[in-house]
């Protein structure tokens, strides 16, 4: 026996339909059954159990956040609300080099894998391991995950100020084979921070080397994004071309002043490396960053917020230059008595923030960061910002533009197998949401604060938040590395 054909198990009826791949809307009715997309068209013939009416507001693929820290937050705080709460349906953990997984800690997680929770947090020495943990989990939102190389050295390696040595380079990419059997997406790198500055890129083209035959791919938080950032890219295109694999510049931008105005120069070399080979970026849509207090970065010219000390947690929220003030003492000096702490970098330009998110190339990343007590605004706030502030207020991109960043186009890129689109056939994850309202209520002040017009959000066809509330159904999982063919994923670039 099989199903009426003219029965679904919800029936979402008159909404704009942005399909994912930047065609403009057409009107629609989507039917949606057994977790995935059942038909799109006119189903006024179709039965169902739920009916949803669009009255016209806009239903478009869920958004696949690329560039998350989400690793251990999947798993302790499954329900994701900063997430499902901005229509992201898909999560991509372990960037920047960092992982929960594969992870077997000698003593405290080194700077910066310590944004991914304590030590106790690190309990999946194999990837296996994390994926089982994840399943379990059920999180509200499916999980794709890369592996840090910083967490491999971290394994293998007594001391991180320094290269591996052949025989770690070995050790670690047996664990980075282990974790591509299992169905991790990629390899990630963030030499920018002291624990991986010391391996030269030969260590990283080693380590790249098995990513071509498991169809994978690898992302960078680069060396520098400061002055020197088109070595550093160069850096980066290297790794791909001697791996023959994809490449994907993490939240690309031009940090410190010194370097305000140069996307128009950075977006130019992207641009002349993807007519040789597939290289993309990501971004967020912010002009501040966030991450470890890096003294570094305390060179007196950008204002630094603190967001947490574990010596002074009195001081998170107050700027770098008070607290040296208060002391009498030097920002350079206030940072070291700080450490180990959280920073927000007021580092970039508007005008370059918004030349690299509009440019075809560029998916969005929030780069929220889950642990944070007083996080960045990006992890509840960066996909309603880039569809209200920046596509409806601003006027920077077409609605469907934007959509696009936010769902096909990141995932071809990451292999994400039937998803990103609204397909028949593909899986049902989807979000209703108002273009007129939609918008961002996070701000640096009151970052913990849900968006504005996401009206329904569905993951692999279950509806998980509705009106501004959660339902409690949560049917997200770990997504495993698809089998794109070669020419899929490099198409997608």
């Amino acid at each position: 026996m099989h199903s009426h054909p003219e029965a679904a198990d919800t029936l979402i009826v008159g909404a704009q339909l942005y399909d994912g791949t930047g065609a403009p809307p057409v009107e629609r009715d989507v039917a949606i059954r057994d977790g995935r997309i059942a038909a799109i068209g006119n189903l006024s013939n179709w039965l169902a159990e739920e009916v949803i009416e669009a009255n016209g507001r806009a239903l478009a693929p869920g958004f696949i956040d690329v560039h998350t820290h989400d690793d251990t937050h999947v798993i302790r705080s499954p329900q994701m609300l900063p997430k499902i709460t901005q229509g992201v349906t898909t999560v991509i953990v372990g960037n920047c080099g960092i992982s929960a997984s594969p992870v077997l800690l000698k003593g405290d997680p080194p700077d910066p894998m310590n944004l991914l929770g304590e030590r106790d947090a690190f309990q999946y020495p194999t990837f296996a391991a994390y994926v089982e943990a994840v399943n379990a989990a059920r999180p509200a939102v499916n999980v794709g995950a890369l592996i840090g190389h910083t967490a491999l050295r971290s394994n293998q390696m007594d001391r991180l100020d320094r290269a591996a040595t052949a025989e770690e380079i070995d050790g670690m990419r047996a664990q980075l084979e282990e974790a591509l059997s299992n169905g991790a997406l990629g390899l990630s790198s963030g030499l920018a921070y002291g624990s991986a500055f010391s391996a030269p890129t030969e260590e990283v083209m080693a380590l790249a080397e098995p990513l071509a035959a498991a169809g994978a791919l690898y992302t960078t938080h680069m060396r520098t994004e400061f002055d020197a950032i088109l070595d550093a890219m160069d850096e980066a295109y290297r790794v791909g071309r001697h791996a023959h694999v994809p490449v994907v510049i993490s939240h690309l931008k031009c940090a410190g002043p010194s370097n305000w105005g140069r996307s128009e120069e950075v977006l130019k070399s992207l641009e002349g490396a993807r007519r040789l080979q597939p290289i993309g970026c990501d971004c967020y849509p912010y002009n501040r960053s966030s991450s470890t207090l890096d003294l570094k970065q305390v060179t007196g010219d950008i204002d630094i917020t603190i967001t947490w000390s574990e010596p002074h947690p009195e001081m998170a929220g107050k700027l770098l230059k008070e607290i040296a003030a208060e002391w009498g003492v030097t920002q350079q000096e206030a940072g070291k008595r700080l450490q180990p702490a959280g920073a927000v970098y007021h580092n970039m330009s508007e005008d370059d923030v918004r030349r690299i998110l509009s440019h075809p190339a560029t998916m969005v990343g929030s780069d929220g960061l889950p642990n944070d007590p007083l996080p960045h605004p990006r992890l509840w706030g960066a996909f309603p910002r880039v569809l209200g502030h920046y596509v409806r207020d601003a006027n920077l991109l077409p609605l469907e533009e934007a959509v696009r960043k936010m769902t096909s186009l990141s995932a071809r890129r990451f292999g994400l197998a039937q998803r990103g689109e609204v397909h028949i056939g593909y899986h049902a994850d989807l979000v209703l949401f108002d273009p007129a309202k939609v918008r961002d209520a996070a701000t640096f002040e009151k970052p913990e604060q849900a968006a504005d017009g996401i009206d329904a959000v569905w993951v692999n066809g279950v509806l998980t938040y509705r009106d501004g509330e959660v339902t409690g159904e949560r049917a997200g999982h770990f997504v495993a590395r698809g089998a794109a063919s070669k020419g899929d994923a490099h198409g997608a670039f």
